[in-house]
């Protein structure tokens, strides 16, 4: 059935940041996925993180993500990450039904999301209901998904503002109990240091990744805040962090790090990106 126009999100970025040709985009992603050689898993995968580049530049290492869960199946697929462009709303989600990508329509699960915000609105949050937005960060994380799963998933996307912790564990504890009994990826979605040179990016980004391991939401915010070390993603990290210590995650692996000099060349700014699972 054809779905009304309004109800669809266009891909904001296909054709520019990844192919728009599908062919073209499965063969890339499929590349990355089975070329990234990951570690013995210590427990079930309920969560990763994953980079929001150009596939040109993260793609490599988003693969090594998302080859932990190759071939899984998941009823919802969480998504949370930044929204790039300014606004003073603490959260932001789709007003849209379903995300388009080159490989096909995801379908948004609205009775999550709606219940999302009648449970953060008991505790005085709010969800901005966004149309026709072009934030790249959660968008660029379906084509992998689309990929790299087995079956069909609903989506929960959620970018996320906030570095309050109290309003981060305030979303955590909503988003737990709305998704409980269902099986459930959390995904957040993030970069890392933006133009340093490659040694400085190197330093940074290996403080960070040290915290986001030792499984902290606090540790992650509080490198941002003291500026020790840098994710665009924090707020998304933190939340993600938090949910699945609730469901019972014991372990963040990191499993690769890279920055954009691998397809640039350029050492002199670059950007870091990080993949990592969060493992029960």
């Amino acid at each position: 059935m054809l779905k009304n126009t309004d109800e669809i999100r266009p891909s904001a970025i296909a054709g520019t940041w990844y192919s728009d040709d599908a062919k073209k985009l499965q063969d890339e992603i499929s590349t990355y996925i089975m070329q990234a050689k990951i570690p013995p898993l210590h427990g079930r995968v309920i969560g990763l993180i994953s980079p929001h580049a150009g596939y040109r530049y993260s793609g490599p290492t988003a693969g090594y993500a998302y080859r932990a869960v190759l071939e899984k199946q998941f009823d919802i697929v969480a998504i949370f990450s930044p929204f790039h462009a300014y606004t003073p709303v603490k959260l932001l989600t789709s007003a849209h039904a379903y995300y388009q990508t080159p490989l096909g329509l995801v379908p948004v699960a609205q009775d999550l999301v709606n219940g999302f915000q009648e449970k953060i609105a008991l505790q005085g949050l709010n969800v901005e209901f966004i149309s026709y937005d072009e934030e790249h960060s959660l968008e660029i994380q379906l084509p992998f998904l689309q990929t790299a799963l087995k079956g069909s998933f609903e989506l929960f996307p959620l970018m996320v503002r906030t570095h309050d912790m109290d309003e981060i564990e305030t979303i955590a504890q909503a988003a737990a109990d709305i998704t409980n009994g269902k099986n459930v990826l959390w995904v957040a979605s993030t970069d890392l240091s933006h133009f340093y040179n490659q040694k400085t990016a190197a330093m940074l980004d290996d403080e960070m990744l040290r915290r986001i391991s030792t499984f902290s939401p606090q540790l992650v915010l509080d490198a941002e805040k003291e500026s020790r070390a840098f994710a665009c993603g924090a707020g998304a990290v933190a939340v993600v962090l938090s949910i699945t210590r609730k469901l019972g995650a014991t372990t963040v692996q990191i499993l690769h790090y890279s920055t954009s000099a691998e397809g640039t060349g350029d050492t002199s700014s670059v950007v870091g990106y990080g993949a990592a699972t969060i493992e029960s």
